[in-house]
């Protein structure tokens, strides 16, 4: 093979990282991208400066950083994820007569890209563009829940990553682990009060054809059965997730 260029070293890299489970020794990354270990080291670090993969040293493993997952979450705000999704979400409004919104994950916050207000439902924070923390919202949750347990300790490497809103939600990367670990076992995310005191929300992950999460779907309600509405937006999703080519997790 002929020279490769860096960029495309880099890209090659990035994309045997994304497609791991969880992150992986640079032996691994060697093999699979076909490069010499001083290249790796050196393209590894440049990469970990940048903030698109991280160094766990402890580990001695490698994984995607933060602004790898602003890259991705930058592709599902395009167009067609919304295309796809708005259809969807104004049914889920519809059905349950509950506001629903989409919403992707931006360093340690979700942006909001869809939303479908149901008609005499209190006014939401949640409007399109607008940013909360993700540990504090279901969507957040929904989506953290879905990801390597590394990416989460890289996305809150200390106490200052935890912002309040009403003085409620983790604190710690211990809470946050406990939360999330609830969340797999329940299947879909929840949050009452966090955002919005008086309001609760219930959500569920999108995943794309790696398994990756790149949404989260959800409902905000005043009142209501939580395990009814959970049920409604797993369904989307798992729709969402198939129009991806993700897996369908019914």
């Amino acid at each position: 093979m002929g020279q490769v260029p860096a960029a495309t070293r880099t890209l090659r890299v990035l994309r045997f990282l994304a497609s791991q489970p969880e992150p992986t020794s640079i032996d691994r990354i060697m093999r699979a991208c076909g490069l010499p270990r001083s290249t790796a080291y050196h393209l590894l670090t440049a990469m970990a400066e940048e903030g698109f993969v991280v160094h766990l040293p402890d580990e001695h493993r490698w994984g995607l950083g933060v602004a790898a997952f602003e890259v991705g979450s930058g592709y599902t705000r395009q167009e067609p994820l919304q295309r796809i999704a708005r259809r969807l979400l104004a049914d889920l409004a519809d059905t349950t007569g509950q506001s629903a919104h989409l919403a992707v994950l931006h360093g340690r916050d979700v942006l909001y890209v869809v939303e479908e207000r149901a008609p005499g439902r209190p006014p939401l924070v949640t409007d399109v563009g607008v940013r909360l923390p993700a540990h504090l919202t279901a969507s957040g949750r929904a989506i953290l829940a879905e990801l390597p347990a590394a990416q989460v300790r890289a996305l809150y490497p200390g106490a200052d990553a935890f912002v309040q809103r009403h003085g409620t939600g983790p604190r710690t990367l211990s809470q946050l682990r406990t939360l999330l670990s609830d969340t797999r076992q329940r299947g879909y995310a929840v949050e009452e009060g966090e955002v919005t005191p008086g309001l609760s929300s219930v959500a569920s992950a999108v995943l794309d054809h790696n398994g990756h999460p790149v949404a989260g779907v959800a409902l905000t309600y005043a009142e209501g059965e939580t395990a009814s509405l959970a049920a409604a937006v797993r369904r989307t999703a798992t729709t969402l997730s198939r129009r991806l080519g993700g897996p369908d997790r019914r």
